[in-house]
């Protein structure tokens, strides 16, 4: 056999070995396998075990200095005689960035992520009030109200974050703050302990600590570590705050778990680390797909945040410790000492390989003000086209152009709506993107105009790698220009993925991510139209042999930076440069679709991600809720999981209960390994195919409400998939809460997770009416409580309040939705209220940007439904100029025999129908939604 197709055979073996066994522990470190992990944490030991243990950093108090909202100072280690500078900097919006780095560093140390994760330095507020006392205290105050202040105490070095005199953050808190200075090996001098050996006499033995500093070997692979160690660390507490979210990604739950003591504690801290793990295990700390280094603390009506802006490898340990006192130094200086309850605080210490400290401390006070305030550093999340947040099917893989010419026409026979179709890698020539298997699909450009015309789209996969082959016109561009990634010695670095031996594209060059975005005008991809869309796979990036599945830490990029550095960050680079080419691709500017399997912070500004390769079984649909939850609460809103579970076969039962929770989850796509059974929904049968039928038409009904939602996502980065504490700040019940979620403000979800369950227990938040979704029955008695749920029902329920707008005629996609009038469920809450918007653009350019759209707001009171336009377009409003509300439900009103309408034309009597359960349906009030003022009056 040539050697060549030897190679390949081989790559064929290992990727089937791969993916056909479970997640291996063995193949991704510990801590106790991570060098720097290990140092952190027994300096975070030491320090516990020792009474009168304080941190060596000081601040040097003659060098503090203010200066355009900036405070500088001198911090000094005490043990080393290290100098760093610290900088403290006061951000619109209740925001503080604190950054340290070396003063005198024997080379620079990476920080060029900010780049790419931050959207814009945000202007610093008008100046603070700021001052020091005799003992070099510094107060800085934020606001004119006085009630945000920022301390920082000197000796040891601690700064506090403080809400009405007291702490809420606190910086070096346990005295773990450690900053590993880059030094010369040759001039190193190792640290050496006595030991004492068996025949009494004694050895110098270099200490335990100096293992692993410059060299680092896990399993096969050596990490030359050329500069050393270099991490960071800082322990950050939360004082009362007994809930902690985000960080991800990990398949865990929402109210993120102690790692370290504590009743159900992990013993492993929580990484980020961005990783290609196959079927990944359930309630764990490890690491997976995708890597956000933020933080929501939340307690009673109160909200605090940390986005920890570092993309090297990451290690988060949690404890949650006992109520504690707070007369400490820095109130008695200020005479600041008061109570702050009696509530668990939670303590936290995160690490980090290399580059600077450079993090964020959000004081809320709530947790839409934090998301807000994270969003305003590190960008809105994207605005959708309107097809993105319908239904996608998928599977690996689409076998040729006429199978997925039969599932479209299956999705009309069996009339289910649906918007994409996807295709994996096999429809490529050889695993070489941007080209097609032209046996399989000799048509592509026909392929996709059919797909057009009738609303729907096709996307591709379009991965990292790229197949080392000089006949592969993309290859060989790329290694002309000298775009690929370098190994430490110079040439390109090569490694193994689908394609077999290849290399990564370097998108920290500035030229490489232009070459790029360049590859997707519809004349540079062969065969692509307006209707394809990209999914970038692989992107952590996955190295089949590879150091845990991924590139060598000490590989070389842009600028002679190590991919330790910036690891985490390559996904979104990638992600962000794809985007930008759909984006660039055509005259006018359509809103690029790229799902992302990688992510960081700052991902939410290019599209979607997925929580990767899950298993069909109960489980795994159990933890999508929370992984979900967690990844939108760190600013990035669409997403979802594989709706029927990536590997293996799921019952009919799990596949059903699977549609109705991805259907009220952001991104809906059903998706499935090439060696599961073909499960398309009419496959099933019924009486399981009408069900998904059902809930996906649910899900179409929706899609205006989801529309709104996504608009309120990109305005000020609240969650779509919302947790319940984000609605309810007061009720400690819902703190931990993570079976059950909200869609916006107005739905609450709890998707059945249980194999044969026909009931489920829901928690109905009492100061709340609720309505079921599906009966309008008003919800008797509150709090918890158990409701039928046969398998061809999902339990959700509208919140009183809050009015719906909804689209309910049956179509093929959204395309063909979009003229269709509307119809306004309005549940009342217990004053007979109810409020609601409408948000309206032309789903796919950025005209949006330019006000082109419609806003309106409804509002329910006394009785009458008034409707007010915030915004019109008028250029836009003509496109839906006949557009209609041709209905009205309400929820919970008593009694009405009649309705009247009033508009431009006039006034007309409505009929109005009555129902046992206290639900009025009005009929065909033809008012119109480009037009402002209307109202229908009942009595």
């Amino acid at each position: 056999m040539p050697l060549r197709s030897w190679a390949l055979a081989c790559l064929a073996i290992l990727s089937l070995f791969l993916l056909s066994e479970a997640v291996k522990k063995e193949d991704f470190k510990s801590c106790s396998q991570s060098a720097f992990c290990r140092r952190n944490r027994a300096l975070a030991d030491s320090a516990s075990e020792q009474s009168n243990w304080q941190s060596p950093y000081t601040l040097v108090k003659d060098s503090i200095r203010f200066s355009n909202n900036f405070l500088t100072a001198d911090v000094k280690n005490t043990a080393t005689n290290n100098v760093l500078i610290l900088e403290l900097q006061v951000l619109v919006d209740n925001t503080v960035r604190v950054r340290m780095d070396e003063k005198s560093p024997l080379r620079q140390r990476y920080q060029d992520h900010a780049q790419f994760t931050l959207v814009d330095d945000a202007k610093p507020v008008k100046p603070f009030k700021s001052g020091k006392n005799t003992d070099g205290v510094v107060k800085i105050t934020l606001d004119e109200s006085g009630c945000r202040k920022v301390v920082v105490t000197p000796s040891p070095l601690r700064i506090d974050f403080l809400v009405n005199e007291s702490p809420v953050v606190t910086l070096n808190d346990r005295g773990f703050f450690n900053f590993e200075h880059l030094r010369s090996k040759e001039l190193h001098k190792p640290k050496m302990i006595t030991q004492r050996n068996e025949d009494g006499s004694e050895t110098e033995v270099e200490a335990e600590e100096e293992k692993d500093l410059w060299e680092e070997t896990f399993r096969t692979w050596t990490d030359s570590k050329p500069n050393g160690p270099e991490s960071i660390g800082m322990d950050i507490s939360f004082h009362d705050f007994g809930h902690v979210y985000g960080i991800p990604e990990h398949a865990s739950s929402l109210s993120l778990k102690e790692t370290r003591g504590g009743e159900g504690a992990y013993t492993e801290p929580y990484r980020l680390y961005n990783t290609d793990v196959f079927e990944y295990e359930m309630d764990s700390p490890a690491a997976l797909y995708g890597s956000i280094p933020f933080m929501l603390a939340h307690r009673k009506n109160e909200s605090v945040g940390v986005f920890w802006m570092n993309p090297s490898e990451t290690w988060i340990d949690i404890v949650k410790t006992a109520p504690e006192s707070h007369a400490t130094g820095v109130q008695k200086v200020f005479n600041m000492v008061k109570s702050t309850g009696q509530k668990k605080s939670t303590k936290t210490h995160w690490f980090s390989e290399a580059g600077v400290l450079d993090m964020f401390v959000f004081f809320g006070p709530s947790s839409k003000d934090v998301f807000r305030q994270y969003t305003k550093l590190t960008g809105k999340p994207a605005m959708p086209q309107s097809f993105a947040i319908a239904y996608h099917q998928c599977r690996w893989n689409y076998i040729n152009q006429n199978d997925v010419r039969e599932v479209d026409e299956q999705f009309d026979v069996h009339d289910i709506p649906y918007d994409v179709i996807w295709l994996d890698i096999e429809h490529n020539d050889g695993k070489r993107y941007f080209t097609w298997d032209e046996a399989k699909f000799p048509d592509p450009t026909k392929m996709q105009n059919e797909l057009s015309q009738k609303g729907r789209k096709l996307v591709t996969i379009i991965d990292p790698h790229i197949k080392r082959d000089d006949d592969y016109y993309i290859c060989k561009e790329a290694k002309d220009k000298n775009l690929f990634v370098k190994q430490p010695s110079g040439p390109d670095y090569e490694g193994w993925c689908w394609p077999g031996q290849s290399s990564w594209v370097d998108y920290t060059n500035p030229d490489a991510r232009k070459w790029w975005a360049d590859k997707f005008k519809l004349d540079n991809y062969k065969h692509s139209t307006e209707a394809l869309y990209v999914w970038n796979d692989m992107n952590e990036p996955s190295v089949f042999n590879g150091p845990e599945i991924t590139m060598p830490k000490d590989m070389v990029h842009h600028g002679g930076w190590e991919h330790r550095a910036l690891h985490n960050v390559y996904g979104q680079i990638y992600h962000g440069s794809t985007a930008d080419g759909l984006k660039e691709r055509l005259a006018v500017q359509q809103r690029p679709f790229v799902l992302s399997r990688a992510f960081y912070a700052g991902s939410q500004r290019f599209g979607s991600i997925w929580t990767g390769d899950n298993m069909a079984q109960w489980d795994a649909l159990q933890a999508s809720m929370p992984m979900i939850m967690s990844v939108s609460v760190a600013g990035l809103p669409f997403a979802g999981a594989d709706v029927g579970g990536f590997f293996n076969n799921p019952s009919h039962e799990l596949l059903v209960r699977w549609y109705q929770a991805g259907a009220f989850q952001p991104f809906f796509r059903a998706h499935a390994h090439i060696d599961t059974k073909r499960r398309e929904p009419w496959l099933a049968g019924e009486p399981y195919t009408d069900i998904i039928r059902n809930v996906v038409r649910e899900r179409y009904a929706l899609l205006p409400y989801w529309y709104n939602l996504f608009q309120e996502a990109h305005e000020n980065g609240t969650p779509i998939m919302r947790p319940l504490v984000v609605e309810y700040p007061e009720d400690e019940a819902v703190f931990a809460m993570d079976d059950q979620f909200l869609v916006g403000g107005g739905i609450l979800v709890k998707p059945v997770t249980e194999e044969g369950a026909t009931q489920t227990n829901v928690y109905f938040p009492p100061s709340d009416i609720w309505y079921d979704l599906h009966t309008h029955d008003r919800v008797q008695g509150m709090a918890s409580q158990v409701v039928p749920a046969p398998l061809d029902v999902v339990p959700a329920y509208y919140r009183g309040g809050h009015i719906v707008p909804r689209r309910e005629r049956i179509r093929r996609s959204s395309h063909a939705m979009s003229l269709d009038p509307f119809t306004l469920v309005i549940a009342l809450d217990a004053n007979g209220e109810a409020n609601g918007s409408l948000y309206l653009d032309d789903g796919k350019t950025f005209g949006y940007e330019k006000k082109e759209y419609l806003m309106a707001e409804f509002n329910f009171k006394h009785g009458v439904l008034t409707y007010s336009i915030q915004h019109k377009n008028p250029v836009f409003a003509s496109s839906i100029a006949s557009v209609r509300v041709e209905r009205l439900v309400i929820l919970g009103h008593p009694s009405a025999s009649k309705a009247v309408a009033t508009d431009g034309s006039g006034k007309r009597d409505l009929d109005v129908e009555k129902s046992k359960n206290g639900k009025l349906v009005v009929r065909d009030p033809a008012v119109l939604i480009t037009e402002n003022g209307w109202k229908i009056e009942l009595a």
